[in-house]
């Protein structure tokens, strides 16, 4: 080889290492690491919140972790986040996924890639007990409470009512008690145990049977990761099959706990759900 040759040579290397480099793949990456870096909720029960005893994180979010880690055959590392930070931490790549019951909506999924949902989400409309028989169809154009800036406002424009909003969920709850709202969205298993502890201060609520909203619940992740994307879509129908899923919900939200929720839905892909998703 010439010197003029070896010098071009020695030029292409930096050009040849940096297209290798954008052609790795976060899966390879997480392979030769070893280790699965799972973001969840830093203390949102019973989703993952700090146990009182041992103050390690727990819940349904940090099981679902530990088993997908295990399905991959990696070792788990935990990256606490916040509700406003969520989508942040996949973007950035300071974790690989993203379990903290994250819907799909039009907005997220332009910023991350969703897996299979492996349970769908519903917003649901509470009422007063003597309007239980009714349906959605009844309830358009009327005063129906939610939190401001949330999917429950959304679904209740794309029901076609007039959206009364309040900074929590308890001032919204409130406005339907106080009959300041003739209803109140928000989701299943949050319906459950409002309903319940409306009962135990003598005040009869109830749920409408049809949704308002669907909100397919799945994993998150970088976009542009088709690898990672297929691993773990085939990692969750492994979990589903063998039942980890059903036991975990089982555990944290299932029909002996105070949330009182039956899983329905399996692992499937998105396209194959029937839903308008919310923006």
């Amino acid at each position: 080889m010439t010197v003029k040759k070896s010098a071009l040579a020695l030029l292409a290397l930096p050009l040849y290492f940096a297209c290798s480099a954008a052609n790795a793949d976060l899966l390879a990456d997480m392979t030769t690491r070893g280790e699965l870096k799972c973001a969840v909720y830093s203390d949102v029960p019973p989703f993952s919140s700090p146990d009182a005893k041992t103050r390690q994180l727990a819940g349904m979010d940090v099981d679902l972790c530990q088993a997908l880690a295990q399905q991959m055959g990696l070792k788990l590392t935990l990256v606490p986040t916040s509700v406003e930070a969520r989508i942040a931490v996949i973007a950035t790549g300071r974790a690989d996924v993203l379990i903290a019951n994250l819907a799909y909506t039009k907005t997220r999924g332009n910023q991350i890639q969703f897996s299979d949902p492996y349970y769908v989400a519903k917003e649901m409309l509470l009422v007063k007990k003597e309007n239980a028989d009714k349906t959605l169809a009844d309830f358009k154009g009327k005063r129906i409470s939610a939190t401001k800036g949330t999917t429950s406002e959304q679904s209740i424009v794309l029901k076609g009512g007039k959206p009364v909003t309040f900074q929590d969920a308890a001032s919204a709850f409130l406005a339907l008690e106080q009959n300041k709202a003739v209803g109140f969205v928000t989701n299943t298993m949050t319906g459950i145990k409002m309903i319940s502890q409306a009962k135990k201060d003598g005040i009869e609520l109830a749920m409408i049977k049809e949704p308002m909203a669907l909100e397919p619940i799945g994993v998150g992740m970088k976009r542009d990761e088709p690898a990672l994307l297929a691993k773990v879509n085939g990692s969750l129908k492994a979990m589903d099959d063998n039942g980890t899923i059903d036991k975990i919900w089982d555990t944290w939200i299932g029909p002996n706990t105070e949330y009182k929720m039956v899983r329905e839905e399996r692992v499937q892909p998105l396209s194959n759900l029937k839903f308008e998703p919310l923006e």
